[in-house]
């Protein structure tokens, strides 16, 4: 699957390697399932090549961690191969498919559960205090710098607490 923020394409590659379908479908709870359902009429559904699963493919990833679809991380496809072939979602899509299905891409997606999950939402919590308070201190020294020169003075000592 080439996915986006919007919409997921995504393409159905035969064991044999011949390109079955490819479709766009919303990146949606609803066109998730309905990309699952779509690819499934071509036979079981075992082994998916996601790209971004850590952004935009991560909740697809996880819903089809869940239907016991094993998710491989994809790379976007290669300079070279884009020069030739085009650049295009559903040839993207279909790029992914290949991928897994030569064995090229071995990275199984993380889950997005669990321990790590944890302590990356937590480190995202501490990314964003710490950008908000680094504002938050330079509002400050913007608006001392402006002040009545008798309120800087006075406000000269303070140092910022670590």
């Amino acid at each position: 699957m080439d996915t986006h923020r919007d919409t997921h394409s995504a393409a159905v590659v035969s064991a044999l390697g011949a390109l079955l379908d490819t479709r766009t479908f919303p990146a949606t709870a609803d066109g998730y399932r309905a990309m699952l359902d779509w690819a499934r009429q071509y036979g079981q559904a075992r082994r998916a090549g996601v790209e971004c699963t850590g952004s935009y493919g991560a909740a697809l990833s996880r819903m089809l961690q869940r239907q016991d679809v094993e998710v491989f991380d994809v790379n976007q496809p290669d300079k070279r191969a884009r020069r030739t072939r085009g650049k295009t979602d559903l040839i993207d899509a279909e790029a992914a498919a290949r991928a897994v299905l030569s064995g090229r891409t071995k990275v199984i997606a993380k889950a997005g559960a669990g321990l790590v999950e944890a302590m990356r939402l937590l480190r995202l919590a501490r990314d964003s205090a710490v950008n908000a308070r680094t504002k938050a201190i330079n509002q400050l020294k913007a608006v001392i710098v402006g002040a009545d020169p008798q309120l800087r003075e006075s406000l000269a000592g303070l140092v910022r607490p670590p």
